[in-house]
């Protein structure tokens, strides 16, 4: 938690309690559903809540958009953006309903109102979204595939809407076909060691009429 406080210094109260509150949760959820390996859970704000929230480093919300989470898997990178963007909406899926489950308890536990989780695929999802966030659930061709028809119109961000994805390691043969990606390091947004190979990316799409 010292180290969301950190990079996150300006928080509210209710943010910090929020936060706060997902060790337990997640430790005890994940004792009757596997959402997160064994050895992460440990480092539980390392590991997927500060690495979630890299994204909000690279571009934070505004006020009044929407975001989907695809294969958010136990709300990440959702839940920790929702906490930390409560007038931002978010839309969380993954194709397993265990997860899913796992989402809703947490998100009605932290009594998070700008969070709807469902079990679903992505490519039938209704609406448009300013920005598509994900970590790692396939390679981008795949991806772009699933989302590309849901990106809404109008811009309100420094970033054109699109997809910020996380993901990491040499991403040069997955991003080949896609000249206008952008990589962020977040080893230069966070120190720890975890972080040396991990990146944000960041692709615009057009708007599909």
């Amino acid at each position: 938690m010292e180290e969301i406080l950190k990079y996150f210094p300006s928080l509210t109260e209710v943010q910090i309690a929020q936060f706060e509150k997902l060790e337990a949760l997640y430790q005890d959820w994940n004792a009757k559903i596997n959402v997160i390996s064994r050895k992460d859970i440990d480092e539980l704000y390392v590991k997927h809540v500060l690495h979630s929230l890299a994204i909000a480093k690279v571009q934070p919300f505004e006020s009044g958009t929407y975001v989907l989470d695809v294969g958010t898997g136990g709300g990440f990178p959702g839940i920790p953006l929702a906490i930390l963007f409560p007038e931002t909406r978010f839309y969380l899926i993954d194709v397993i309903a265990k997860k899913i489950k796992v989402v809703q308890a947490v998100v009605d536990a932290l009594e998070l109102k700008n969070v709807k989780a469902e079990q679903l695929r992505a490519e039938n999802v209704k609406g448009d979204f300013d920005f598509i966030v994900s970590r790692a659930v396939t390679n981008m061709p795949d991806f772009v595939s699933w989302i590309k028809d849901k990106i809404k119109k109008q811009q309100k961000h420094e970033l054109s809407n699109g997809i910020l994805y996380l993901k990491g390691g040499d991403l040069s043969e997955e991003l080949k076909d896609f000249p206008k990606a952008t990589e962020y390091n977040i080893s230069e947004l966070f120190e720890p060691d975890f972080f040396e190979t991990k990146k944000v990316v960041h692709l615009p799409l057009k708007f599909k009429s």
